[in-house]
């Protein structure tokens, strides 16, 4: 998709992980979730901050994206595998004009002595991911709920580039595999499985779960 994560040499934190999940493949899109709340809970783990995920794959703090990830599978001569790669801000002060994005360091109230340290945010970031990956093919449903309450899409107006098309609605819940429930102007319900992008129109209301 020629996604890429640019950053300042020794700011911030971009890698990827190469997993083989033991899980049937057509739970592997799960995992994607699974990260998104695993970034979550890294940096509430290790700041006064509340990241929220803006659907599929992004991290946001004060509405600006902080952290984004994508998981791509790749056929090897050994099976199938998973390349999830991973880039948070982390101490990065200025971004390119036109990008609406921030850091873990620019949301602090309190700007702390020196730079975050990010081995520590990795090692919890690697703890975290280990363990909500459990929850692959086990209890899913917990993980889902935790997301929902997370989440920063509930109750807003998008529209969204999804491969049927644009498509444009409010965000009404999360199902049980972390799919939008969108209702269209027209009253009817859509479940969004993927879309390459996803734009807040700026109407909001209190999120409500889909009939």
């Amino acid at each position: 998709r020629e996604n890429r994560w640019i950053a300042p040499r020794g700011k911030d934190l971009m890698f990827s992980l190469l997993l083989r999940p033991e899980a049937l493949f057509e739970q592997w899109p799960r995992i994607t979730t699974l990260a998104a709340l695993a970034l979550c809970k890294a940096i509430e783990a290790e700041l006064p901050l509340q990241p929220r995920i803006k659907w599929p794959n992004d991290i946001y703090l004060s509405d600006r994206k902080v952290s984004g990830l994508l998981a791509e599978t790749v056929s090897t001569r050994s099976g199938m595998v998973l390349v999830l790669g991973i880039g948070l801000n982390v101490n990065s002060r200025e971004f390119a004009p036109g990008i609406v994005a921030t850091s873990l360091l620019n949301e602090l109230q309190t700007t702390p002595l020196g730079e975050l340290d990010r081995n520590s945010l990795a090692s919890r970031l690697l703890a975290a991911l280990h363990e909500e990956f459990q929850h692959l093919d086990h209890d899913f449903s917990s993980a889902i709920a935790e997301v929902r309450t997370r989440s920063w899409l509930l109750g807003r107006q998008i529209r969204a580039q999804a491969p049927q098309g644009e498509v444009f609605g409010r965000v009404l819940d999360l199902n049980e595999e972390g799919h939008l429930i969108l209702r269209f102007p027209d009253g009817s319900t859509h479940t969004l499985t993927s879309a390459d992008e996803v734009r807040d129109t700026g109407a909001r209301t209190p999120p409500s779960a889909a009939p």
